[in-house]
């Protein structure tokens, strides 16, 4: 087959997907479609890297932007407010819900103020508000909780089959090659094989979750179809995952998997205190095993990665060296620019993240956004666990993500922004009280949305 008829064929394959999914939703709203071009772009490339055909960027590019994303990123929030004005959305209720949210993204504002970059700041902060926005929008769906399923849904029906596409047939917008040792990586959709594995990780989320979810009506003929296509999915997604070789990626899928499988079963419901308990124990622990006792170059061995994290050790090294102010760091995602990006590419290459979300924060917010990150943590814990007694089937998938991004974070940066992140907060955010009746007002199982979002 020859790549222009794969590309026809691949076009044909989406639009049979999107218009007779067997688990389409007819119900939600037309604007859950920003929301998806939007989560599409950050999971895959920047719309001026899909014009263009290339995927990395010079150091002047990261600090100047460019036009085309801007005005297309700006036009998606702006539909979003649109939206969510023609919603009545009641800010001033959302802020007094999500305190601990509204207190590190406002610090990540005022920390403009001290970046060496403040215009720049300003405009990456804008542009993180989006991810927010879009969330917003998600949640305030006549019918959030398929709204959710929608979402995901069709990110992984735009993303996975791409990538497949890309690899096969388009080697040059879908292989990277290592600056170090030439050898070559599958970046397929995205721009890194580490952001590859993250939407493989988000896309088996799901799919396993809307699998066991599912599974009681086994025997009804649309869910019969709908478990056919998410199998389908998984298995695609595996064997993408495979060809990304994201350590991280797997193991938090299997873990995901497990979380999914011990909050949906009967266990659960008789012992959910424990359950609570268990997963915040499980990382400390790991933490103590980690860091304490210095085994973490161990436990990377166990999955097929060297003792330095694939050099991580030496980078997290070299940023610690720097000095940056502690207590408030250099500004919201200011690290990464000027003569320290220029210093740090000179020792290991076009790096742009110090692969450790806690210390990424570190270094642009400081002691203060790693502490205002975690009340956010704690707090999203507490507003995900309530979901689990009633039970919930939103609060299973939450819970996974809720896990999966403390361990991701060790290894990879994914706070404040990116896949992981929006699809954490779709769980972890309340919404204002008018959403919550809306929901209310219908039928199971959206309901269960609201149950997971007390208010």
């Amino acid at each position: 087959m020859t790549p222009s008829l794969a590309l026809f064929a691949w076009l044909v394959l989406l639009v049979g997907l999107l218009y007779f999914d067997p688990a389409k939703e007819p119900r939600t709203s037309p604007a859950l479609w920003v929301p998806v071009i939007w989560m599409f772009i950050v999971a895959s490339r920047l719309p001026s890297q899909w014009l263009s055909g290339r995927i990395g960027q010079v150091g002047q590019s990261l600090e100047e932007g460019n036009p085309v994303d801007r005005t297309i990123l700006s036009a998606l929030i702006l539909l979003a407010i649109l939206t969510l004005i023609s919603r009545s959305f009641q800010w001033g209720k959302f802020f007094a819900r999500n305190t601990a949210l509204v207190a590190f993204v406002t610090f990540a504002l005022v920390s403009v103020c001290w970046s060496d970059f403040p215009l720049i700041a300003l405009k990456r902060w804008v542009r993180d508000l989006g991810n927010y926005l879009m969330v917003i929008v998600v949640l305030t769906d006549p019918r959030p909780l398929e709204a959710l399923r929608t979402l995901l849904r069709r990110l992984g029906y735009l993303l996975i089959p791409l990538s497949i596409l890309l690899y096969k047939y388009f080697p040059g917008l879908g292989m990277q090659y290592t600056v170090w040792t030439g050898a070559r990586m599958f970046v397929g959709a995205t721009t890194s094989k580490n952001m590859l594995g993250a939407a493989c990780l988000l896309s088996g989320v799901f799919f396993f979750w809307d699998t066991v979810t599912r599974w009681a009506e086994r025997k009804d003929r649309r869910t019969k179809r709908i478990l056919v296509l998410n199998f389908a999915f998984i298995g695609m997604t595996l064997w993408l995952l495979h060809l990304a070789d994201s350590a991280t990626s797997r193991v938090c899928m299997a873990m995901a998997w497990l979380v999914i499988v011990a909050a949906q079963s009967k266990w659960a419901e008789r012992h959910s205190g424990l359950l609570k308990a268990l997963i915040p124990a499980s990382f400390c622990l790991y933490l103590i095993l980690a860091f304490g006792f210095g085994l973490n170059g161990q436990l990377a061995s166990q999955v097929g990665r060297d003792p330095t994290l694939t050099d991580r050790t030496l980078i997290w090294n070299i940023l610690l060296g720097m000095h940056t102010d502690p207590l408030f760091g250099t500004g919201y995602e200011s690290f990464w620019l000027g003569p320290r990006l220029d210093y740090i590419w000179a020792q290991f290459g076009g790096i742009n993240e110090s692969h450790n979300g806690y210390l990424q924060v570190y270094l642009n917010l400081g002691l203060i956004g790693v502490f205002l990150l975690g009340v956010f943590l704690m707090a999203s814990y507490r507003t995900i666990c309530r979901g689990l007694k009633p039970f919930s089937s939103l609060a299973s998938l939450s819970t996974a993500l809720w896990t999966i991004l403390l361990f991701y974070n060790m290894s990879e940066a994914a706070f404040g922004g990116g896949l992981l992140w929006d699809a954490l907060l779709a769980g972890a955010i309340s919404i204002p009280a008018r959403a919550a009746q809306r929901a209310s007002a219908l039928p199971a199982p959206e309901y269960a949305l609201a149950a997971s979002n007390p208010r």
